[in-house]
């Protein structure tokens, strides 16, 4: 078979795909007009992980799964934007690690709105000027971000997806190495990247900026006073500096999860994890009685975190995040035990337990 005759058949197969996401992009159409109608959520966290963990186990042919799993989260994007007229908040500016995540987990066809803070993505679902918000959790290396907990103790949205985002530091400049005096990132990314900073510009000025494209800005605005970044490629292409090296962080498995909300939580599908927050009283044993109630129906927690409760000193709030859903037995029958020892528990959501 000649070359032409190969390309031939490739156009064949092409005009056929064609054909057929138009005739995928008919139904989904239908799916939304249904969904509309019956008053259901229009993005479907459960429904996307079972069909992506379908097509993986489906597929034998020599795409690998990252192909798979890309290629159809942009159909699924696409679809996303038929249904409804889908906007997605999420700390700006663009190129952040946050708007990064969003793009996976949603794909380039939705809409985006950069905020300038976290309450402020609350503040845009709530109002529903935008249909769900995109927020950071916790770092791997660095733990929580404790403004997102701070957020959920008064906020009426709902966790109905996460997003686990591999995060890639780099040294981002317009300017040779031996120029740099001034690193620029935001204050996660300087504890993401402590032990190489201390190997390679120990005497460098560190300056907090609000995110890595903020920080790409000033170096680039800024590169004859000696200005450079830790951040992202996106940030670099954006702003057009040079990465100078790449994946400087200090751990090579640095991981952020990222928090998608909305107004509604997600049904159950099997593998789940469930949050929620609880205030305890001011009394000992309190904290102890509390957590027996995951004891006594063999919940696992896999995460907990104390936040102050900014009600009256020295009083804390906890955010937990248990294995399962909301809805299984076990973890109902868990909250309604916690609920006898604490002075507040409010159910943040329950959503797919994913790995990606």
């Amino acid at each position: 078979m000649t070359l032409d005759d190969i390309r031939v058949k490739i156009d064949a197969i092409d005009s056929q795909l064609l054909q057929l996401l138009s005739d995928r992009a008919d139904l989904v159409h239908e799916v939304g007009v249904i969904k509309k109608r019956d008053g259901l959520q229009i993005y479907a966290p459960e429904r996307e992980d079972a069909l992506l963990k379908k097509l993986v186990a489906m597929n034998e042919g020599r795409l690998p799964e990252r192909s798979i799993l890309a290629i159809y989260r942009e159909i699924m994007s696409a679809a996303l934007a038929l249904e409804d007229d889908t906007k997605i908040a999420y700390l700006g500016p663009e190129g952040t690690w946050t708007h990064q995540a969003a793009i996976k987990k949603f794909g380039h066809s939705v809409e985006y709105l950069a905020q300038p803070n976290f309450a402020e993505v609350f503040d845009h679902v709530a109002r529903r000027r935008a249909s769900y918000g995109v927020v950071p959790i916790e770092n791997s290396t660095e733990g929580a971000v404790s403004h997102t907990l701070d957020l959920f103790v008064d906020s009426p949205l709902q966790i109905c997806a996460q997003i686990l985002l591999r995060i890639e530091n780099n040294l981002l400049a317009a300017i040779p190495r031996e120029e740099i005096k001034t690193l620029y990132s935001h204050p996660q990314v300087f504890g993401q990247c402590k032990n190489w900073i201390l190997r390679n510009y120990p005497e460098a000025d560190l300056v907090e900026v609000s995110s890595t494209t903020k920080a790409a800005q000033i170096a680039a605005e800024k590169a004859k006073e000696g200005a450079a970044a830790l951040g992202g490629t996106l940030a670099a292409e954006l702003n057009g500096l040079t990465v100078l090296e790449q994946s400087i962080q200090d751990r090579a498995t640095n991981t952020t999860r990222f928090l998608v909300i909305s107004e509604k939580t997600c049904p159950p599908t099997g593998n789940d994890r469930t949050s929620i927050l609880f205030g305890i009283h001011d009394r000992p044993g309190s904290l102890v009685n509390a957590l027996q109630a995951f004891d006594q129906f063999q919940i696992n927690m896999s995460k907990i975190e104390s936040r102050p409760s900014k009600q009256k000193d020295w009083e804390y709030i906890f955010y937990v995040d248990l294995a399962g859903h909301c809805e299984d037995d076990k973890v109902a029958n868990a909250i309604g035990e916690l609920e006898k020892h604490c002075s507040l528990v409010k159910l943040l959501g329950s959503y797919p337990d994913t790995t990606e």
